[in-house]
């Protein structure tokens, strides 16, 4: 509470000088501008793109600051991390910080990653401008706990004692969920190592042992494999019908935030353990099912398209690939040939509209009908919607997995088939 009342002490105190001195602060057309001066600046350009192409892909900026200098209104939505400044790790950062005989916090710590629309730098005046025009996917990616520190300890600092490091990346709002999610796993890992210890993935284990692939799960830090179990308990929170009871509510944290995945898994098994209340027990029936029917979908996504397109390509819809340089693709699971892959925007809300077939009957979930035979028979028209949707939102996969409209259509497409048996 202390660090929150100095945080907002400091925010009212520094805001009016901004107000005054350092800051250029505009809300035109909802985009947040913000000016300030940085000790140095440097654009990294995409190796990818011919110096005559410009910026119209991903580029990188890195800056160094002063944390006296640097804004405090910078978007926080963008963080999936819960920002919590009593931990061992914030103490330490806010040591580093504080520590009157080291001046080298822009070395130790990683600094601020940043997604923005814009930024310029005015080697006249050494300020830096950074647009923030999408909440969705401009903002605070990673360092969230480097920023609240600084803002809440900063007022014991001199000018030029401290700097940090800003990274800011412009054109990746496409590929902005596997960026948060890349950049923000060791939260995830340190839950997942404590569930792992505290013997919480029993349930998921047992249930698939049997599996081929159930070898290829890493459960905590440096276990081998190749499949998350986040990934596993994503697609699981889709079919949980105690949370997700109807066509009200959709499992979108299952693509938008994994690690809300984790939390739920774990906030049931806290309160239930094994015993038969817990929905991820319930659901043992149904489990691999789940994932073969993920490997399923996964793998006829080109023929449902044919079906529907029958001169079209699904090869050319964007964020469908080819697999490059004579590799081969293979389904998450079970390891079956793919001829194109097919971005987790489209698979999950396609796999998540099955929920509408699953049951609970003598404290169990169930399938209501065949969902491999749903399939079939609405293949093409959910993979149909989900490519005209993604077209609508400027052909972004990323925005159809976190399109609740897009999760709505596909689930009652289900529904309405099961309705029609």
């Amino acid at each position: 509470m202390a660090a929150e009342a100095a945080y907002l002490k400091y925010y009212t105190y520094r805001r009016e000088r901004w107000k005054e001195k350092i800051m250029e602060y505009t809300n035109d057309r909802g985009a947040l501008t913000l000016k300030f001066p940085v000790q140095s600046f440097r654009k990294i350009p995409n190796p990818y793109l011919k110096e005559e192409e410009g910026d119209k892909e991903a580029a990188m900026y890195v800056a160094i600051c002063d944390v006296k200098e640097l804004p405090a209104n910078i978007p926080m939505e963008t963080n999936p991390r819960e920002q919590r400044l009593t931990t061992n790790v914030a103490k330490k950062i806010k040591n580093s910080l504080l520590d009157p005989a080291a001046f080298d916090f822009y070395l130790l710590n990683r600094g601020l990653l940043l997604s923005a629309r814009t930024v310029s730098f005015d080697n006249y005046s050494n300020q830096m401008t950074i647009v923030f025009e999408d909440p969705d996917v401009h903002g605070n990616v990673d360092g969230g706990h480097t920023y609240k520190i600084i803002l809440a300890n900063r007022d014991q600092l001199d000018l030029g004692q401290q700097y940090v490091k800003l990274e800011i990346l412009t054109g990746v709002e496409n590929i902005f969920q596997n960026l948060a999610a890349a950049r923000n796993t060791s939260v995830q890992v340190q839950d997942k190592s404590i569930a792992e210890l505290e013997k919480r993935f029993e349930i998921i284990k047992d249930a698939i042992g049997s599996e081929a692939f159930s070898k290829r799960v890493y459960f905590k830090e440096n276990d081998s494999g190749d499949i998350d179990v986040a990934d596993l308990l994503a697609m699981l929170n889709m079919f949980n019908i105690h949370k997700y009871p109807g066509k009200e509510n959709f499992p979108v944290v299952s693509y938008s935030a994994k690690k809300k995945c984790i939390d739920y898994y774990i906030e049931y098994h806290k309160k239930f353990g094994e015993s038969a209340e817990n929905p991820y027990v319930k659901m043992v029936p149904i489990m691999c099912d789940i994932f073969k029917l993920y490997d399923r979908i996964e793998i006829s996504m080109s023929r449902f398209y044919r079906q529907k397109n029958q001169s079209g390509r699904y090869g050319s819809v964007k964020g469908v690939a080819a697999p490059k340089g004579g590799r081969s693709l293979e389904s998450k699971f079970y390891g079956k040939q793919l001829d194109l892959y097919s971005p987790t925007g489209f698979l999950y809300p396609i796999l998540g509209a099955f929920r509408a077939l699953v049951k609970e009957e003598n404290g169990v979930y169930g399938w209501k009908t065949d969902p491999f035979a749903v399939l079939e028979r609405v293949g093409g028209e959910l993979v149909e919607t989900t490519v005209e949707r993604s077209r609508s939102l400027g052909n972004n996969p990323q925005s159809v997995g976190k399109d609740s409209g897009n999760w709505k259509t596909l689930y009652i497409t289900v529904m309405f088939d099961m309705m029609e048996l």
